[in-house]
Formats: C-alpha cells, sequence, structure tokens
C-alpha cells in the first residue's frame, strides 16, 4: 500500500500529478488525463518494472462509451463545419445553405462539449493512499472547479453553447453592421476565446505546469495540440469577420472561409485521435492489457 500523503504537482491551485512512495519501494503515479482517458495508474517497481493499474471493467467500459460518443461528435461536428465552409468558398451553395451545416455542426459539437464533461464526471478516481481507481455513481452534472479538468471541458462545453447563438443568430436576414457585429461576430468571438482558453488549460493539465510541453511523442498531447490549433484557426476567422460599416462586408472573407475550413478540419482530426486515446482491455476480457489491480509490467521508464 502507497503511502497517505503524496507528492502533489500541478499549476497554481490545482493538482495534475500524485506520487505516491510505497513502503515496500516503487512509487505509484497518478495523472488526471490517463486516469480519466485510460483509466490507469502509473506503477513503478523496486527493480524498475514499470506498469499499470487499471480500473475495474465496468469502469473502462463507462470511459469506452463516453469516449467514443465525444470522439465521434467532434468528428462530424468538424466535417460539417468544414462542409458549411466549403460551400461558400468553392460557390457550391448560398448562405443560407452553408448556415444550415455549420447550425447542425454545432449540434454535434454542443454534444461533444456535454459528453467531455460527463467524461470527467463519471471517470475513476484514485483512493487516499494511490492503492487503486475507484468509480463513483454516475453523474449528469457537477460543480468541480477546483479540478482543472472539469474547468477544462466546462470552458469547453459553455464554448459550444455560445457558439450555438453565433449559429443561430447567423440565419438572420438583412441586419446592419453593427447589428451583425453585435448578434453574429461577437458571441463568435467569445466562442473562439473560450475554445482557447479550454486547449490551454487541457495543456496545462497534461504537462503539469502553466505553459505548454514539448511532448509530441505522445498521444494525449497531439489530441490537445490539434484541437488547440482548430481554436487558433477558428479565431483568425472569428477576427476576419468582422463586419465594417464603410464596406458592410467582413475583414477578410477569405480568412473567414479558409480559416473556418482548416479549423474544423483539425477538430475533426483531432476526434479521430481521441478515438484512439481510449481504455485498454483488461485481460479480463481477453484484451491485451493488465488486470483490474496488478502489474504486468516492462523495463522501461517512468509514466
Amino acid at each position: 500500500m502507497a503511502q497517505a500523503r503524496p507528492r502533489a504537482e500541478g499549476a497554481g491551485p490545482f493538482t495534475t500529478r500524485r506520487t505516491w512512495q510505497r513502503p515496500e519501494g516503487g512509487t505509484v503515479v497518478w495523472e488526471s488525463r490517463t486516469a480519466r482517458r485510460r483509466g490507469t495508474l502509473g506503477v513503478r517497481a523496486p527493480d524498475g518494472t514499470v506498469a499499470t493499474t487499471t480500473a475495474a471493467p465496468e469502469a473502462l467500459g463507462r470511459l469506452r462509451r463516453l469516449n467514443a460518443i465525444a470522439s465521434a461528435a467532434f468528428v462530424i461536428g468538424g466535417a460539417l463545419f468544414a462542409l458549411g465552409a466549403a460551400v461558400t468558398l468553392f460557390g457550391r451553395g448560398g448562405a443560407a445553405e452553408s448556415a444550415a451545416l455549420s447550425f447542425a455542426g454545432g449540434l454535434f459539437f454542443n454534444t461533444g462539449g456535454y459528453v467531455s464533461l460527463l467524461q470527467v464526471l463519471n471517470g475513476p478516481r484514485h483512493t487516499t493512499d494511490g492503492d487503486g481507481l475507484v468509480t463513483t455513481r454516475w453523474k449528469w452534472w457537477g460543480y468541480e472547479p477546483m479540478r482543472l479538468d472539469w474547468l477544462s471541458t466546462f470552458v469547453l462545453f459553455v464554448g459550444t453553447l455560445v457558439f450555438g447563438v453565433d449559429l443561430l443568430d447567423s440565419f438572420l436576414q438583412g441586419l446592419t453592421a453593427r447589428q451583425a457585429d453585435r448578434l453574429v461576430w461577437t458571441p463568435d468571438m467569445v466562442g473562439c476565446l473560450l475554445f482557447l482558453i479550454s486547449g490551454h488549460l487541457a495543456f496545462v493539465e497534461l504537462c503539469h505546469r502553466p505553459w505548454p510541453c514539448p511532448r509530441s511523442r505522445g498521444l494525449g498531447w497531439w489530441v490537445v495540440a490539434v484541437n488547440q490549433l482548430g481554436s487558433v484557426l477558428f479565431m483568425a476567422s472569428a477576427v476576419a469577420a468582422f463586419v465594417r460599416p464603410a464596406t458592410d462586408g467582413p475583414v477578410d472573407p477569405g480568412v473567414v472561409d479558409w480559416g473556418t475550413l482548416c479549423g474544423a478540419l483539425c477538430f475533426s482530426a483531432a476526434g479521430i485521435l481521441q478515438a484512439v486515446e481510449r481504455p485498454r482491455g483488461t485481460a479480463a476480457d481477453g484484451s491485451d492489457g493488465a488486470r483490474p489491480g496488478t502489474r504486468a509490467g516492462r523495463r522501461g521508464s517512468a509514466p
């Protein structure tokens, strides 16, 4: 059993990694993203063997289902956003068709954002002594602002809702420049800003420090990085969409369409990567991996 007082790491008031020293030697490491995405703890034995301890099969099944829904929602939502931008960019449809496709994409983004929050609320938690992972009863909602993963996904979900306001208002016709900037451009900017904040918080959770880290070999890093690139491109598109009263048109229509198209493709790509970043099977269900609470190890560096 691990000691009761672990070494905590993170940024500011947030703890994103805990390390317990075992009385018999070795360590147990809990990382926020790994636990909620993979359902595992990292274990290093006194002889240097590195392995994982997994959550119960029921918990892993819950994580797999939520991850599958969230990743599919972002893949489809991003594809619809990209299609809406392509319709305008390549002259295959009008503003109404583009707005309808983007609005449908926004609904999938709403779903993906909410399910991402459910992943945090219903993911396994580490025990007090770090000896394993436990799963609480199912929650449809929860308020846990001192958890960085909750804060990141909550901001993401709110961002998708704000985008919904922008996408709904985009159906309005005959708006003046001032009305378009207030009803369409402003919520677009706010939504993009919330996406950027959510992505930065995801980097803080992953890197255990206030700024991004160059950890390109990790799948989780690529999921966060590609999502953040999409957010940056969406922000560029939003800035260029400001309607100037002098011309009654956006600052740069090309940046608006290309930024939306490329950003949406980034979100779809990140959704595909997220589908791969799922809990591994356990030996109990016949697939590769360690049984819950066991350590099927290898030689190597700590997780």
